[in-house]
């Protein structure tokens, strides 16, 4: 059992900051608790493959009480934070519970930003949760099993139309599995359509996707995507998103929006921190940043309050540059790493190794099969040699040995079969009333 009178560490988020904090505290004198709203811990990079059946949820899901079950010090509460006491160091919960600490580490996330326009996320789902990828698999499946009993051509030409908005590493991953589902796993599925007459679109607001990655890779990447059929539309800004249709207007220039008819739309533009960023800097009497992200101090701390700390993409925290640092993985494990480091430090009367530095080990997206682009360490490299270092990566910063050879298996199958095993539609929502038969 943990020692209730070690030094409370309260953590506030089960993902890749929150999880490698905890598990960066095991075996110190302190007292770990691990709050989150869900139970487990997503690997949030590979909900693209939930969204077009590569993989199912629970093969990149790991309950936090099985990751954690090992490390004696360490108590999950599953809850939802409403707010924080930095004057009496306690966590809110939504069930009026008051968690009390003597260091916080507050690990967030993100959510979707749709830039002043909430009222597309109805239309234009993101993909940051099992709910998510589930509902957005559910929408590009229901839209080809619509098409196949649609008589009107323009009807149908709509349903097999799909938009993904942002060329990110989620945009071009999620535009690369979108047409690959539909020109190769499903070609044969369908007797009164050819799902491989399915268009693919990918809007990007800069001049070319990938925007993070070096210009001669990017390039690379638009070969790849356009090679496999995927419209690009750069330097092109998406103006308004309905049930039906996408209107697209290219930047500069005076050439009319264009419109997309479509019933698919996938949001990969743009995120914000999750609301408890904004909730952490008003009490720590801070100005949250842009998107809701909380600026915090070169050792991770926020504001005035050494013992409260910030990491991951709820934090906004300057690179050598002076840009706040991207809102990867490795920044967010790094950082929980480091927090919970310079609390033990801390414990033991010694001061900080330094401010938090970032090792940027490099970044890589998959564009298909047997095709992606990474750059690592000064090195630039694509196709089937970058390929196969994003899915040793990937593999490799899974949660659990199970999950690890789960997930091994089933892209070793999708890769030899061409099949996605896990097309499923879940969730399927009734008829809406003026759909159903009149008396």
């Amino acid at each position: 059992m943990a020692d209730e009178t070690a030094h409370r560490v309260v953590i506030v988020g089960g993902g890749f900051g929150g999880l490698c904090a905890a598990q960066a505290l095991n075996r110190t004198p302190t007292h770990v608790t691990l709050i989150d709203r869900r139970n487990f811990h997503l690997f949030q990079p590979l909900l693209y493959q939930v969204a077009t059946g590569g993989l199912s949820p629970a093969n990149i899901a790991a309950p936090l009480r099985s990751v954690l079950k090992k490390q004696t010090n360490a108590h999950v509460v599953l809850g939802e934070v409403t707010g924080f006491d930095l004057a009496a160091r306690e966590v809110q919960l939504a069930d009026g519970t008051k968690v009390p600490f003597d260091s916080l580490i507050v690990a967030a996330g993100a959510t979707h930003h749709y830039f002043g326009h909430n009222e597309w996320a109805e239309h234009a789902p993101g993909l940051k949760t099992v709910e998510d990828a589930t509902e957005i698999r559910r929408r590009v499946l229901s839209a080809f099993e619509r098409a196949e009993r649609e008589p009107d051509p323009k009807v149908r030409a709509r349903l097999l139309t799909f938009v993904v908005v942002g060329g990110g590493p989620t945009g071009v991953e999620m535009a690369g599995a979108i047409i690959e589902l539909a020109t190769h796993t499903m070609r044969a599925d369908f007797r009164r359509i050819n799902p491989a007459t399915a268009r693919v679109v990918l809007v990007e607001g800069q001049t070319r996707v990938l925007g993070a990655f070096a210009e001669k890779l990017s390039r690379k990447a638009q070969e790849a995507l356009a090679k496999m059929g995927v419209e690009l539309r750069l330097d092109a800004q998406v103006t308004n998103i309905t049930a039906d249709h996408v209107e697209v207007k290219p930047d500069g220039g005076k050439a009319a929006a264009e419109r997309i008819d479509t019933a698919t739309v996938v949001w990969a533009a743009g995120v914000k921190a999750s609301p408890l960023g904004k909730l952490l800097a008003d009490a720590a009497g801070v100005t949250a940043g842009r998107g809701g992200h909380v600026p915090v101090n070169p050792d991770c701390s926020v504001g005035a309050h050494p013992n409260v700390f910030a990491v991951g993409d709820v934090a906004s925290h300057p690179g050598p540059d002076g840009k706040p640092l991207p809102g990867l993985a490795p920044v967010a494990t790094q950082q929980g790493e480091y927090a919970a480091g310079v609390i033990v430090r801390r414990l033991k009367g010694e001061s900080p190794k330094g401010p938090f530095r970032y090792h940027d080990k490099g970044t890589m997206a998959t564009i298909g099969r047997a095709k992606a682009v990474a750059e690592s360490m000064g090195f630039k490299f694509s196709g089937f040699p970058a390929w196969l270092a994003w899915l040793f990566i990937h593999i490799l910063y899974l949660a659990r040995f199970e999950n690890r050879v789960l997930v091994v298996f089933q892209w070793f199958w999708n890769y030899v079969t061409r099949n996605r095993s896990a097309r499923l539609i879940t969730n399927e929502r009734p008829p809406d009333a003026r759909d159903a038969p009149k008396p």
